[in-house]
């Protein structure tokens, strides 16, 4: 007679209210103790919050798509010329590369270049690319280890400064031995909103992939030359927000774009290492679209 396996421990309930209230404490109030009170809230306890909370946070232990020794790349991390001194970052390439390649930078979310991000420029160079993923918080020291200290220490950027920085390094790119001189970007977040900005002030960049930015000031849209591939959730009103304006100002400036939005979504659906945002199907999607125009326009 075969026993019964007792029932094990149920999975936490996520809600979108609980979602909800970690994109407004990462992007808006940065206030930990009110996101964790709302959160017991919501999940009825403060034992239930304590368990949902990791779920909801990027784990950066979890496993790389692309692993750090994977034979196929070639990493490493490195200084180069940015506004007014040395821009660190990691620089990728194919293990096997024959020729010239279009460059990628690869744009941090506000947690600065961790494991992810590395993961991701790993990904862009598997593709065929030389991918550069720069960290915007050198002029502060570096990316710290501590995600929560990272996103605390983003308010303290200039945002002249990193335009600037970011304008160096898509220099740095088109002079870049093996590349062939056509650069471009994708940025996730507050890296998304990073790239819409670059497209404002590099006219020299190519392309331009934003995944779920902040749109630029509607003055500045006219000024953008690379074509944009525009990645949204559904999910995500607050970003969702500046959607229409943006696409207005970018016929009127007769800006080659394309947007997509994907229904169900949440914000950083495209980050595997966060169990309760990632969407598979989406990210899947947005980043077979992501390459075929990267591609198109680099190659």
């Amino acid at each position: 007679m075969t026993t019964p396996a007792g029932p094990t421990a149920a999975e936490p309930v996520i809600t979108q209210a609980m979602i909800d209230a970690y994109d407004e404490y990462t992007h808006l109030t940065l206030d930990r103790r009110r996101f964790m009170e709302q959160l017991t809230r919501l999940a009825g306890s403060g034992a239930a919050a304590a368990a949902i909370a990791p779920l909801l946070a990027a784990n950066s232990a979890q496993a790389a798509i692309v692993a750090e020794d994977d034979p196929r790349v070639k990493g490493e991390d490195i200084s180069y010329p940015d506004s007014g001194g040395q821009m660190k970052g990691y620089l990728v390439k194919p293990a096997g590369q024959s020729g010239k390649l279009g460059t990628v930078i690869v744009v941090h979310e506000n947690r600065g270049l961790n494991p992810h991000i590395r993961d991701v420029a790993r990904r862009v160079a598997l593709e065929g690319f030389v991918a550069l993923a720069p960290d915007f918080m050198t002029p502060l020291g570096g990316t710290p280890a501590d995600e929560n200290r990272a996103r605390d220490l983003f308010s303290q950027l200039d945002p002249a400064q990193v335009a600037a920085n970011a304008v160096a390094t898509v220099a740095y790119l088109k002079g870049y031995k093996d590349g062939n001189g056509k650069v471009g970007a994708v940025g996730f977040c507050w890296g998304g909103g990073t790239v819409n900005m670059l497209a404002v002030n590099a006219p020299d960049l190519a392309a331009a992939v934003a995944y779920y930015g902040m749109q630029p000031k509607a003055e500045d849209v006219p000024k953008i030359k690379a074509a944009l591939m525009l990645h949204y959730a559904g999910l995500d009103t607050r970003t969702n927000a500046g959607i229409d304006a943006f696409k207005k100002e970018l016929d009127a400036a007769h800006v080659e774009y394309s947007v997509y939005v994907y229904e169900g979504a949440n914000h950083a659906f495209n980050n595997d290492t966060s169990a309760a945002r990632y969407d598979k199907k989406a990210a899947d999607l947005a980043w077979g679209r992501t390459i075929a125009f990267l591609k198109e326009k680099l190659g």
